[in-house]
This record gives structure tokens, C-alpha cells and sequence, in this order.
């Protein structure tokens, strides 16, 4: 697999491609259909690493991360499922499910909540939400709150609740609210106004997405609020003072531009972040839960026996 990775810094921008280095004084990641750009690189969306603002070197590995989930346990609670590794820390991962269409349900990332939960110790947290803005933020809000109760967390999320994932970040932060120790958006939906022209471009090529459908869901979901609302489309957000952040896209997804615009102006804003941009969209593939966990681990404390109930 290439290693092509952006490193956006305060003052300088590293383009690794191969045996190249290109330096240039500044980021510039541009939204496009499966490009990325940086100063006069193209760095093509394949199968490549582009990594921005990072401190940490956290590259997904291609080995086989499945693991043994037979003592992998998922529990009920009021909230959503609850994913249990065999032998739990303290660190929690408050999962945000989502599909391409904003609908779905927790149990459709509970295969994904297994593998990070068995590569990262962390009790996982797949709540239910309502399918309305602003209540859907209060649902995650909620939850949020009382996985703190148990230790430090992690938010992630993909599509739909990728986006509520970002907001939550947005509104804690604006709060004055303790953050997560990072957030993890796969996929992300982050502006409703859905005028990137990857939405066009990709989709194109993809006949299971349905823009028109998309666009009849967003607007029952937003229930008349303004589409640029920062908490409804954190695209549009003051990214300033956000913890430190990874995007996973693919250079054949609709939502594409959205992860790479927002990777941009986070990274200019001063927060870490870790853009990957992959060949397809399969949210499954052994690198993709290895780059996930691998991130989470990097910036949570270091994980701990559970707190006596």
C-alpha cells in the first residue's frame, strides 16, 4: 500500500510520496472528488495516508485485527448497547452509529464496537438517539455525560453520527464543558447544506446512494433550522480549542469533500489532526479499526482498572 501522507504543521507542510519530499510553507487540502492537494502536490485518494496537524504516528497496520470476540460481550442498557472487552479499562468510546441516508440503528456498528473494543480495552457505548436536531445532540449530550461518570472518553462516530460526534465537540467546547480525550469521525456528514461537489461526483458512481433522498432526510432532520448551524453542520463550526481529531474517508465516497474541508480547517485552526484517506468505502477493513483504535489510544490516558460500581 502507498504511504502518502500530508503532515501540517504550524509553518511547514511535508509531502512524502514514495522516495519524494516536497516542503512547502502551508497546507492547502481542497475538496474534490478523490483528490488532495497540497501546495503544488497532487496526492491521489487511493489507498493512501494523509495525515494532517499529527503529532503521533498512529498508521494503520494491514495485519489481520479480528481478534477473538468470543468473550467480547454486548449488554443491554437504556441508553443502547453496551460492548464489553474481556478485560475492560476505564476508557470508554461513545459510538455514534449513522448510515448514508440518516437512518439505522446501534446494533448496525455493533460488529465495529466488538473490534475496537477488543483492540483498545474500552467499554463501548452505542446509544440511540432521536432522528431530529437539536434533540438527537441533547440525546448524545446526555450519554456523554454519564459515561464520564466511569473514566475518560473517547466520541466517534460515522455518517450521521459522525456529524453529532463533531457537534458534541463543538457545543462542550463552547460550554467551557471537560472534552473527550479525542473524537474519531468515519465517513462524516458535517454540512448539511450538501453542496459539496463530491456529493454530485461520487455519487454518480455509486447507485446504492440517493442524493435526492439524502437531501428529503436532512431537511426532516434539521425540522427548519438553518443548515449553516454549527451544531447542526459543524463544517460551518469555530473549529478553535477542539481536542485532537482523526477523519477516515474514501476517495469514492459522496460525503468525501466534507471530511476533507473540515481536516483543513481544523488543521488551521490549531487542532490535531489525522486525515486517511482510503481506496473504498468498506468501514470493516482491518486498517481502518487499527487506525480508529490505534488513534484513541495514542490520546487517551493510559488505560486503568475500572472504577469499583
Amino acid at each position: 500500500m502507498d504511504d502518502t501522507r500530508v503532515e501540517a504543521g504550524t509553518n511547514r507542510t511535508d509531502v512524502r510520496a514514495g522516495s519524494a519530499d516536497i516542503r512547502a510553507d502551508s497546507a492547502d487540502i481542497r475538496a474534490g472528488s478523490s483528490d488532495v492537494r497540497a501546495g503544488s502536490s497532487d496526492v491521489r485518494a487511493g489507498s493512501s495516508d494523509v495525515r494532517a496537524a499529527g503529532v503521533i504516528d498512529v498508521r494503520a497496520e494491514s495485519a489481520d485485527i479480528q481478534g477473538d470476540l468470543t468473550h467480547v460481550r454486548i449488554e443491554s442498557s437504556p441508553v443502547g448497547p453496551v460492548v464489553r472487552p474481556p478485560e475492560p479499562t476505564d476508557l470508554v468510546v461513545l459510538y455514534v452509529h449513522g448510515d448514508r441516508h440518516l437512518s439505522g440503528t446501534p446494533e448496525s456498528a455493533l460488529d465495529l464496537a466488538e473490534r475496537l473494543a477488543l483492540r483498545t480495552g474500552a467499554v463501548v457505548v452505542c446509544p440511540r438517539y432521536r432522528t431530529s436536531f437539536p434533540a438527537a445532540l441533547d440525546d448524545i449530550h446526555a450519554v456523554y455525560g454519564s459515561c464520564q461518570a466511569r473514566g475518560p472518553v473517547a466520541v466517534a462516530g460515522e455518517r450521521l453520527g459522525a456529524g453529532l460526534a463533531a457537534a458534541l465537540l463543538v457545543r462542550l467546547r463552547d460550554m467551557g464543558a471537560p472534552p473527550p480525550c479525542c473524537g474519531v469521525l468515519s465517513s462524516a456528514l458535517l454540512d448539511l447544506t450538501l453542496e459539496a461537489p463530491s456529493l454530485l461526483l461520487n455519487a454518480a458512481a455509486d447507485p446504492t446512494f440517493d442524493v435526492d433522498e439524502l437531501r428529503l432526510r436532512a431537511a426532516a432532520y434539521a425540522a427548519g433550522t438553518d443548515p449553516t448551524n454549527p451544531l447542526l453542520s459543524p463544517l460551518h463550526a469555530n473549529l478553535h480549542g477542539l481536542p485532537p481529531i482523526q477523519l477516515l474517508a474514501a476517495g469514492t465516497d459522496p460525503l468525501l469533500d466534507d471530511s476533507l474541508e473540515f481536516a483543513a480547517r481544523a488543521a488551521r485552526s490549531g487542532v490535531t489532526v489525522d486525515l486517511r484517506v482510503r481506496q473504498d468505502t468498506a468501514s470493516l477493513r482491518p486498517e481502518v479499526v487499527t487506525a480508529m483504535a490505534d488513534f484513541i489510544q495514542a490520546w487517551s490516558p493510559a488505560g486503568q482498572p475500572p472504577h469499583p460500581a
